[in-house]
């Protein structure tokens, strides 16, 4: 028989632990490590869909994550369960695959470049004319043969150095990258959970880094009112707050630690969903959420252009569609010489995943 047979589609076989871990993770991640709140959603979740059977009840599986070193006792004296480590890395991994599929360990873990030459790394389709000194395994032999047909004919054929043709290699480089997070309290306003998508980015984010690029380096930034690092293990845990758009301040350190770094490119990326309304000046806070403020605003794309001067990139991930706003971003974007997406919280991540594995500027 010939053709294509098909068949009812049967999922990965999982136990009911791993069924229940699952969609635990993702509870933890919308908590921000609340495990209390969100054992308690899970066992609504049992009571609507019946997750669990009697055999094995949301208490065997909480058991279970105990005795596998997923929950701990907390260490102050009110009682509850906390993650560990274990949990953090469990979570970043989940949101790995699930926002930029499952990648494989591999390579150096650097980025290409549209710049080819004699000193590259990695062989491109490109080929060009032997010339004395190339490496004898950058000669491609099939298309060297394949000339010296074209040549000399087949009865006749005979290889010279002129029917030699080089396989060109392309040149990589290393990337530093500043994320930067909006935790302003409009990051869940309206209705519409934006720091989770954010959260799960970054973690995705990190968690392809380590694995993928390992010679690259991500600094993450939060900003509300001041802005201020977190490390990896952090964000699950990360909060909105009752804080204003600090823009600038945000920048002000993207710039202080990428200009610590040694790599040719750096890049900042920013998340976030409103107008800058917040700076810091001789220790004050100057707010202001009515509209666009021009003394805001201006210091914004000065700090744009500096970043530009300093060969920094900066892509703007906008998860709004105010026009005015829309405005701004393309005069800071305009600035910087940047890129911007006007995106809701679909597809965030693969935007940011296919912008950071594409990044293939490098001043050679």
């Amino acid at each position: 028989m010939r053709g294509f047979r098909f068949h009812t589609f049967k999922g990965k076989d999982q136990s009911l632990f791993d069924q229940l871990f699952g969609i635990f993770k993702q509870l933890l991640t919308h908590t921000s490590g609340d495990v209390e709140e969100a054992v308690s959603w899970l066992r609504e979740l049992d009571k609507e869909y019946e997750l669990t059977t009697k055999a094995y009840t949301i208490d065997d599986f909480i058991n279970e994550l105990k005795e596998k070193g997923y929950l701990r006792d907390k260490r102050d004296n009110e009682g509850g369960l906390a993650m560990t480590a274990k949990t953090e890395q469990a979570i970043r991994t989940q949101a790995l695959e699930r926002i930029f599929g499952k990648l494989k360990r591999g390579g150096n873990g650097n980025h290409k470049t549209g710049f080819s030459g004699k000193n590259g790394e990695e062989a491109s389709d490109e080929l060009r004319a032997y010339e004395f000194g190339d490496a004898p395994q950058s000669i491609a032999m099939l298309e060297s043969i394949q000339q010296a047909q074209l040549s000399h004919g087949i009865e006749q054929f005979h290889l010279t150095e002129n029917d030699l043709l080089v396989r060109e290699t392309e040149h990589k480089t290393q990337t530093a990258t500043v994320l930067m997070i909006d935790i302003s309290h409009s990051m869940i306003l309206y209705g519409e959970d934006r720091i989770t998508p954010a959260k799960l980015v970054a973690m995705a984010l990190s968690e392809m880094i380590t694995q993928k690029y390992p010679k690259d380096s991500l600094d993450i930034i939060v900003f509300g009112n001041d802005a201020w690092p977190i490390q990896v293990k952090d964000l699950p845990y990360l909060q909105v707050g009752p804080y204003h758009t600090n823009t600038v301040a945000g920048l002000e350190l993207a710039m202080t630690l990428l200009k610590k770094k040694k790599t040719a490119n750096k890049q900042i990326f920013m998340i976030t969903d409103g107008k800058p309304s917040c700076l810091k000046e001789n220790g004050e806070y100057y707010k202001n959420s009515f509209g666009l403020d021009r003394k805001i605003v201006n210091k914004c794309i000065n700090l744009a252009v500096q970043c530009k001067r300093s060969k920094i990139d900066i892509t703007t991930f906008m998860v709004a569609n105010d026009s005015y706003l829309q405005d701004f971003v393309d005069e800071f974007t305009e600035a910087n010489q940047g890129k911007a997406y006007f995106t809701g919280l679909k597809g965030l991540g693969e935007m940011i995943f296919r912008d950071y594995t594409t990044n293939k500027r490098k001043k050679i």
